[in-house]
């Protein structure tokens, strides 16, 4: 991945004003000064990203059923991540894809009795109760990703998904956090431009990444209850990718709420560069720590523009072949680094973990696997 450097917004917070204690006035490189009403009894979404800190993927279970969804298989990899002092959770889920008997109809209309949604309330009740974050998001929805033209028909679906998830959850506490869609790609920016979809960079595939966001992020809050307070946090295009924050948001007039909103948040993700992280990829490759330093600095950078928070919601390495190269000192250095850089911005992190190819503890949940986590955590 290449990263464009940019100066430094100034970013001035005024706090000695005529302004009421629930008011905050933002001036962001250049633009007029925006009111944002904040709640006093809910935390900002400033303040819950950097309570996040760390955090973990329970990745290829909800989202495609690799791994089994049941809460008792499941139990044992929340406590162990929880004991080693993670503070959330990410819970990948495909709605409306992936599996042969969805949790939505073809209209995005959820149901509330399907077994595997029974199931997901009951990791989602329990983590709470272990008193950590979750994030829920629309995870593998290929059927809007690789299809949608911004026409009605998909809007209307995907806000019906939305307006169905966070109805059933509008009395959750902050602890839920909703994600609106996992890695836009297909139609809304593919991130090498091959194949039938276009490059992130695309004006189109621009403008469609910054509506379905925004369509999600309408459904959410027009759920009413902790739902107008709730975080939410909006993703980049190119698979997620960190390299286009600007891309998607280049302003604060860009998001939703257009830039007023003190409880949005942005996730981004980085496999970059693939040659090293991917699983075909090679510790041959490794770019070198300041490689990653850099990256993650070039986000922050544009997180103080826009006033918006950022939660790296995945990273990693893995190996589908030669997996002993994921047992070295060099692979567990990558995921310190990462941690430390994220934090060290004042951004959270939620490393990917799919028990396969990127795994991080084995099958059984007992046990961490290489000993990545742990020294990641020192």
């Amino acid at each position: 991945m290449k990263y464009k450097f940019r100066l430094f917004a100034l970013v001035v917070l005024l706090t000695s004003c005529s302004c009421s204690q629930d008011e905050r006035i933002v001036f962001v490189d250049g633009e007029q000064p925006l009111e944002q009403p904040v709640d006093s009894a809910f935390p900002t979404a400033q303040e819950i990203i950097l309570d996040m800190k760390a955090g973990f993927n329970l990745g290829n279970t909800f989202d495609n059923g690799i791994n089994a969804t049941s809460f008792s298989g499941i139990k044992p990899i929340v406590d162990l991540y929880t004991n080693a002092g993670m503070k959330h959770m990410r819970i990948p889920t495909t709605w409306m894809d992936r599996f042969e008997d969805h949790l939505a109809d073809s209209e995005g209309n959820i149901n509330i009795n399907h077994p595997r949604f029974l199931e997901l309330v009951q990791v989602i009740d329990y983590a709470i109760e272990r008193d950590i974050y979750v994030i829920l998001n629309t995870h593998h929805e290929h059927w809007l990703k690789d299809h949608y033209d911004g026409s009605a028909g998909f809007d209307n679906k995907f806000r019906n998904l939305w307006s169905g998830i966070a109805t059933y959850f509008r009395e959750y506490p902050v602890n839920l956090v909703f994600e609106v869609l996992n890695e836009p790609e297909g139609n809304l920016g593919e991130n090498d431009g091959s194949g039938p979809f276009p490059d992130p960079t695309d004006p189109t595939a621009l403008e469609y990444t910054r509506k379905i966001n925004k369509i999600g992020y309408d459904a959410i809050r027009a759920t009413g209850g902790n739902n107008t307070t709730r975080i939410i946090m909006v993703g980049t295009n190119g698979q997620g990718n960190a390299l286009y924050i600007d891309e998607v948001y280049p302003n604060k007039s860009s998001l939703p709420g257009e830039g007023a909103d003190p409880y949005l948040a942005i996730q981004v993700h980085s496999y970059s560069p693939w040659s090293f992280c991917g699983e075909t990829g090679s510790n041959a490759a490794f770019p070198g720590s300041s490689f990653f330093e850099t990256g993650i600095q070039e986000v922050s950078v544009h997180s103080t523009l826009l006033g918006v928070p950022v939660n790296y919601g995945e990273f990693g390495v893995g190996r589908s072949s030669n997996t002993g190269e994921r047992n070295t000192d060099l692979v567990r250095g990558y995921y310190k680094t990462m941690a430390d850089a994220i934090l060290g911005q004042s951004m959270s992190y939620c490393v990917w973990d799919d028990r396969g190819w990127f795994g991080l503890v084995n099958n059984s949940g007992t046990e961490f696997t290489y000993g990545i986590v742990p020294f990641m955590l020192q």
